[in-house]
């Protein structure tokens, strides 16, 4: 009995310890509170957000308003440096293509970008914006010097040939690229010059560009008339076409060397689906201050290239040959005992109608010809037939008749031996010789 209530005593004796305790420390946070509502203020009321009002004629607040175009490239620094010049051009359209004017003048550096520089890329960028043609924007158009420097471009979607690139020079400099120099489109207001960059690597651009395009007026204003023949740049434009080929993405244009007065380019193609890549050779000669001219093509190894994809590997079987009077003849094939054009013949032609469509006076000569099969009346009669097919169809196609003189040549003047030395038939050389030559050297 007293043992449970010592037990009770003690139970009580805890319980009242325990409230003194939770008073003190009642008191002391009570305590504690005051002194800190003494010193320091109460926060505010959280208050409801209240939805902004914008009034119907109010102006946006500086940091909204749009920053003046030539303003946002003053301040370019010294440019992107990197190993990639096709990475920086990318970044480069993305800005312009974005609007961001600051960015994109960071990554050009303010020596490229020059007050007139400034000016034509604000006013680019201010006239409905910079849009890019994609997905094939960012071109490299060749070396201005090998593995040194070179040159880029940005193709602009919608724009008219002659206004549809920024061009940008770039240098080398340890293993890292960074603009040099660009070159701004002409304005909507200004005319287009038949090249915008009249070096030699902008001259060679050009005319590829013509000719890619079977624009052979424009291609010719290139070329150096007394050294490269109508034929030639025709037979190009021919050969393009029909061999599907088009500028390779990776040095198109490479330097052969540099002199003062003349240059030599490796034109690089391949073909639309991006395989069988072919070259030829160029020559550039300067026969006035700023004024460059294609001197010489040499277009053996596209030839070649040609005919083993398209002519059934058959060299002799080619658009374009040489005039054993000299200069260049086209050259349309016929089967064996045909005088009708076949579709590939007919295409040729259209190029052909074209050229002759833009001059009505020039003339040019197409002469017939058959292998040595069959009798010499009647090969006469069949080299007629032939050379009035093509000149039928250039007139359907718009071309003046007076501008077309025919010749019958019939079997006697073969390109090729219709027989071999042992007296055997030369199926190759026969195919060879069943033709009408196009003289264009006009």
């Amino acid at each position: 009995m007293s043992s449970s209530r010592s037990s009770l005593a003690f139970l009580g004796a805890a319980a009242g310890l325990a409230g003194i305790v939770a008073a003190l420390y009642t008191y002391r946070g009570a305590f504690h509170t005051a002194e800190a509502s003494a010193t320091d203020p109460a926060p505010p009321p959280l208050a409801a957000p209240v939805p902004e009002k914008i009034e119907a004629n109010s102006k946006p607040s500086k940091a909204d308003e749009p920053q003046d175009p030539e303003a946002a490239l003053a301040n370019a620094g010294i440019g992107a440096m990197t190993t990639d010049p096709a990475d920086l051009l990318a970044k480069i359209g993305n800005a312009l293509e974005a609007g961001d004017l600051a960015a994109a003048g960071k990554l050009i550096g303010s020596d490229a970008l020059t007050p007139e520089a400034r000016k034509r890329l604000a006013a680019l960028a201010s006239h409905g914006g910079v849009k890019l043609k994609r997905p094939d924007a960012v071109q490299e158009v060749g070396e201005l010097s090998l593995n040194r420097k070179a040159r880029w471009a940005l193709w602009l979607d919608g724009a008219e040939t002659g206004r549809d690139r920024i061009f940008f020079d770039l240098e080398r400099k340890d293993g890292q690229w960074s603009i040099e120099s660009l070159v701004l489109p002409p304005g909507a207001s200004e005319p287009v010059p038949k090249a915008v960059i009249v070096d030699s690597l902008g001259i060679a651009d050009a005319f590829l560009q013509a000719t890619l395009r079977q624009d052979f007026e424009r291609a010719k204003e290139f070329a150096d008339s007394a050294t490269v023949t109508d034929a030639k740049i025709a037979g190009l434009c021919i050969l393009f076409e029909e061999g599907k080929y088009r500028l390779r993405p990776e040095k198109p244009l490479r330097s052969i060397y540099q002199q003062t007065a003349t240059c030599g380019y490796l034109a690089n193609v391949e073909t639309t689906e991006g395989a069988n890549a072919a070259e030829f050779s160029m020559v550039l000669a300067q026969t006035g201050k700023n004024d460059w001219r294609v001197s010489d093509l040499n277009l053996d190894k596209l030839l070649a290239d040609y005919a083993s994809r398209v002519a059934g590997g058959d060299v002799y079987f080619t658009p374009l040959v040489k005039n054993p009077r000299g200069g260049d003849t086209l050259v349309l094939y016929f089967g064996f005992d045909e005088d009708e054009l076949s579709p590939r013949t007919a295409r040729q032609l259209e190029i052909v109608g074209h050229i002759l469509k833009t001059d009505a006076g020039k003339k040019l000569t197409l002469s017939g010809h058959t292998d040595a099969l069959g009798t010499e009346q009647y090969n006469n009669g069949l080299s007629a037939r032939r050379a009035a097919t093509v000149k039928r169809y250039l007139v359907e196609s718009g071309v003046s008749k007076d501008q077309i003189i025919t010749l019958a040549e019939g079997q006697s003047q073969p390109r090729r031996p219709n027989f071999t030395e042992s007296g055997g038939d030369n199926p190759d050389g026969r195919r060879a010789n069943r033709r009408t030559e196009i003289y264009l050297d006009f």
